[in-house]
């Protein structure tokens, strides 16, 4: 019995050995919790510290002094406890919340002893957003067009200062009868020209105003007036029975003839000419001066006609008198034809900018960039779009009609198939994102016509009579002006009527399509800026309407692409 005491106290001695060892074994476990419950909660993971039995072992292991520093830290982490004596982690700061909880923090870079500092954790990286292209180019566009036209202008000044300088010398130097045929010239010559150029700026702002107000009785009224007008001004000079006059006034008759069937023809189109003419003109009262430039184009252009005028006066008087007197014609009509496209890039790049961006643009500002860095593009696009669009009139009118001869109709179908092609590198369309985006004058026809491809609207825009329209009212002021100035002229002196007559028409008509290019680029601008975003809400369903309407009835483009025989051939 003595020696089994022993045994039994050695055995006791081994239980309270394991005892102990199991409950350091379920410390150490539990302390590995907490370990994992700091990095979970540095990850962004919200775990209840009820969960664990901490607060009962380490008040009855480190007294109530640890107890009581427990008791005031953040209750709203309940992880920050003291392991061991160290100390928990500090608050972290509101950066730290945009960690990505996907990605996990390895226990090796959390150091327990130490707070993290600021740097060691990532931040969010910005999204980058889709590059746009720039409104804001600095580069001059088409640069050899843009010297050429500087070099012609240099040329066209010295030109009609030399000419001034032989009339006035003229008037001075010349014998008696050349001094008396010089001031008959500026006696009932010089007069009349310059009421000419006034009507016509004043009947310039009278068809804009007009237009602007009265979109709906505008159109149909222009169509019909440039009709009545031109016939008025043609049965006048006939009635002179002169053979000068009688050769304009027939001219004149052809062209009323011309017109009245196209008014006839596009009937049907008047309509959405008209709301589309409505839509685009809404921008234009939010922007109180964007007639600024019209004002200044139109008043250069009054003080170079003037000069002009008395160039030709010189003209008289020197030798080769008709091929000078062409070379000064040529040259105004290319200076108006790029005053004019001044105005429409400026009003293209206020109209585009507020569909494009909403953006409120100055129209001064605009003024500047059109006739800097994108004057180029205006002299380039003031050489071939009235070219190519009066070679495209002609071609359309011989595929209209259909005849016998088979050689001569199947040359005008192959001639329209090579304008057409042609119309894709140059086209009006163009100054619009000439003016946004600063490209050159053919990548701009490029490319807007491939937004017009995209969106399936070539034969919408190829169908606009809003460019004939504006021809039209440059059409009515000229015959006003041929009415004015024949009967003015066949009253004091009938030798010039025809002469002076064409010359009125011709500065009628420029100055009022310098006026004209406001409404003209706000059309342009609304159809190249919804071909580029038709979602966007500044644009109703007027096009997309009429897009429906013509797939529904199955109408074919305005323009004849294709002869008909060679379509039902196909058919």
């Amino acid at each position: 019995m003595g020696a089994a005491e022993p045994v039994v106290e050695r055995e006791s001695e081994r239980r309270e050995e394991g005892e102990k060892e199991e409950e350091g074994n379920e410390r150490k476990e539990e302390g590995g919790d907490v370990e994992k419950g700091e990095v979970l909660g540095v990850q962004g993971k919200v775990i209840d510290s009820s969960n664990f039995d901490v607060n009962n072992d380490l008040n009855n292991q480190f007294g109530g002094s640890h107890v009581a520093m427990m008791q005031r830290l953040n209750p709203t982490n309940p992880l920050r406890i003291v392991i061991g004596g160290s100390s928990g982690m500090p608050t972290p700061s509101p950066s730290r919340t945009s960690l990505p909880r996907s990605a996990p923090i390895p226990e090796t870079s959390l150091p327990r002893s130490a707070p993290i500092p600021e740097t060691s954790l990532p931040r969010s990286a910005p999204i980058p957003q889709p590059s746009q292209t720039t409104l804001n180019s600095r580069r001059y566009t088409n640069k050899i067009s843009l010297f050429l036209f500087v070099f012609h202008m240099v040329a066209a000044v010295g030109l009609v200062s030399f000419l001034i300088f032989k009339g006035i010398q003229g008037l001075i130097e010349a014998s008696e009868s050349v001094k008396r045929k010089e001031r008959r010239i500026l006696k009932f010559y010089l007069p009349q020209v310059e009421t000419a150029s006034l009507l016509s700026i004043t009947l310039a702002f009278v068809w804009q105003k007009a237009v602007r107000q009265w979109p709906r009785i505008m159109v149909p009224f222009i169509l019909w007036s440039s009709f009545f007008l031109s016939l008025s001004a043609g049965i006048l000079l006939i009635c002179f029975q002169r053979a000068s006059t009688d050769g304009v006034g027939v001219c004149l008759i052809a062209f009323a003839i011309g017109n009245g069937l196209y008014a006839c023809w596009v009937t049907q189109r008047i309509g959405f000419c008209t709301e589309i003419l409505i839509k685009s003109l809404e921008p234009v009262p939010k922007f109180g001066d964007l007639n600024q430039p019209t004002y200044w184009m139109l008043g250069v252009g009054f003080m170079w006609m003037s000069l002009w005028i008395l160039a030709v006066i010189g003209a008289m008087n020197f030798h080769f008198t008709p091929l000078v007197i062409i070379v000064l014609v040529l040259s105004l009509a290319w200076t108006a034809e790029v005053m004019r496209n001044i105005v429409n890039l400026t009003v293209s790049r206020v109209i585009a900018l507020y569909y494009l961006r909403g953006m409120q643009s100055i129209p001064q500002n605009c003024f500047q960039r059109a006739f800097t860095q994108n004057l180029g593009s205006a002299c380039l696009g003031s050489l071939f779009v009235p070219t190519i669009e009066a070679l495209r009139v002609v071609v359309r009118g011989l595929n209209l009609l259909e005849g016998e001869d088979e050689f001569m109709f199947s040359c005008a179908h192959c001639c329209l198939n090579v304008m057409q092609s042609i119309f894709r590198y140059g086209n009006g369309w163009a100054f619009v994102q000439v003016a946004t985006y600063g490209k050159g004058f053919v990548q701009a026809s490029q490319d807007t016509w491939q937004l017009f491809v995209r969106q399936g609207m070539e034969s919408i825009v190829d169908s606009d009579i809003t460019s004939s329209i504006c021809f039209l009212t440059g059409v009515c002021s000229g015959s006003i002006c041929v009415i004015v100035v024949a009967a003015w002229t066949a009253r004091v002196h009938q030798t010039f009527t025809a002469t002076l007559s064409l010359l009125s028409f011709f500065i009628g008509y420029l100055m009022t399509r310098i006026a004209m290019a406001v409404p003209h680029a706000c059309v342009s601008c609304y159809y190249v800026c919804y071909a580029e975003n038709p979602s966007n809400i500044l644009f109703d369903k007027t096009i997309q309407d009429h897009q429906r309407t013509m797939a529904d009835h199955g109408v074919a483009p305005a323009t004849p692409r294709v002869p008909r025989r060679f379509s039902a051939a196909e058919a």
